[in-house]
């Protein structure tokens, strides 16, 4: 059988080794001049300028960043179900409550309609995710949460330098969180990037990260340690010197998908919204039913038969999560439902070959078919 084509492929090179090597030697280890330069950069190149906070994961960006705009007990903070349990979370974990809502039929992102629908008197703040690397509707949430006198957060973590109508994601709300998991399309190791709207809340965060500290030992306000280290922002700081290049590849993969894909019945390539820079973090398709396959099996079968790798996100949808689901009780939210089970995402990352790539559009092909 052919080489097994992995769903993900984080890329390592010579060059984050000789950025480690170079922390290493300077005896520097922790928060320092890496993780300030990495700020900065990261700020220039994906978030038009916007002040950036360096931090250890992309949940504590997200928990630091609602914490920095007062969100707190007896508050409500409306979110996709259909995402990672990290943003619901993050906002359980400052106390609020996060109220789970449903997303669009077609992109898999949270529904302005349905988020409308669920603002109550105790709605402080939507937060939708660009999920799999496509922006979601933007202009729409800024509207809605002026309408409401509301913050718009955005779970950026798998949409680094992905735009909507010219505009970066990552400059539509209070604030914004990138993950630099190693999944992710870059990478620090591990961390996560906070992107600012204001200077009191850059502020905010960074006194967070750092035990609420500005000044060592002159602790402001109750804080933690979520603080990057120059180790993995020198992975960080390199990492953005590639990603453009990576993300034309996932791009120019995800058009040859596209274009494989488009005749396979029971098979529905990822749309793109009108205006949207997808960077294609995952490529997921939806199964419609009319292959006959089950998900998991299709997903099964294209590994066992083909060797091709596959990933469902998200299998199980927050509402339903033990940890999460008390927040949701007897919730109904049928496109999230259905998504959890019709999802697929591909391979799309830039190490695929053409050869990887003509095999993956041949094996969800044969296995639809075999379904049918």
């Amino acid at each position: 059988m052919s080489e097994f084509i992995a769903p993900a492929k984080p890329i390592i090179g010579d060059e984050e080794r000789a950025a480690v090597d170079r922390v290493m030697r300077s005896g520097m280890v922790a928060q320092g001049p890496e993780v300030a330069a990495f700020e900065q950069e990261f700020a220039d190149q994906m978030v038009a300028g916007r002040r950036c906070v360096a931090v250890s994961s992309g949940t504590a960006g997200l928990h630091l960043g609602l914490l920095a705009a007062g969100i707190g007990p007896g508050d409500e903070v409306i979110v996709p179900s259909f995402t990672f349990a990290a943003t619901g979370n993050s906002v359980a974990l400052t106390g609020a409550t996060p109220v789970f809502v449903d997303i669009e039929p077609d992109t898999f992102n949270l529904s302005p309609a349905a988020a409308s629908a669920a603002i109550t008197d105790r709605t402080r703040a939507i937060m939708p995710v660009h999920l799999y690397g496509h922006p979601f509707d933007a202009p729409a949430f800024q509207a809605l949460a002026a309408e409401h006198d509301l913050q718009l957060f955005e779970d950026a973590a798998q949409a680094h330098g992905a735009s909507l109508g010219g505009q970066k994601v990552g400059t539509f709300g209070t604030f914004a969180m990138f993950s630099l998991y190693p999944t992710k399309n870059m990478t620090s190791g591990e961390g996560g990037m906070v992107s600012c709207a204001s200077d009191d809340i850059a502020r905010q965060v960074r006194l967070l990260r750092n035990q609420g500290m500005e000044k060592q030992y002159a602790n402001e306000v109750i804080g933690f340690n979520t603080r990057m280290t120059d180790i993995h922002a020198a992975i960080g700081r390199v990492q953005l010197t590639k990603v453009g290049a990576w993300t034309e590849q996932r791009r120019a993969n995800a058009a040859f998908l596209d274009a494989g894909l488009a005749e396979v019945a029971g098979v529905t390539p990822p749309p793109v919204r009108a205006g949207a820079e997808h960077v294609y973090h995952q490529y997921t398709i939806r199964l419609d039913g009319a292959s006959g396959v089950e998900r998991d099996a299709f997903v099964a079968a294209l590994k066992a038969e083909h060797n091709v790798g596959a990933g469902v996100y998200y299998p199980i949808p927050n509402h339903r999560l033990a940890s999460l689901e008390k927040y949701a009780p007897d919730l109904d939210l049928p496109q999230t439902e259905r998504a959890a089970r019709e999802v697929v995402s591909l391979p799309v990352h830039p190490s695929l070959t053409q050869a990887d790539l003509e095999r993956i559009v041949s094996a969800v092909a044969a296995v639809a078919k075999a379904g049918a």
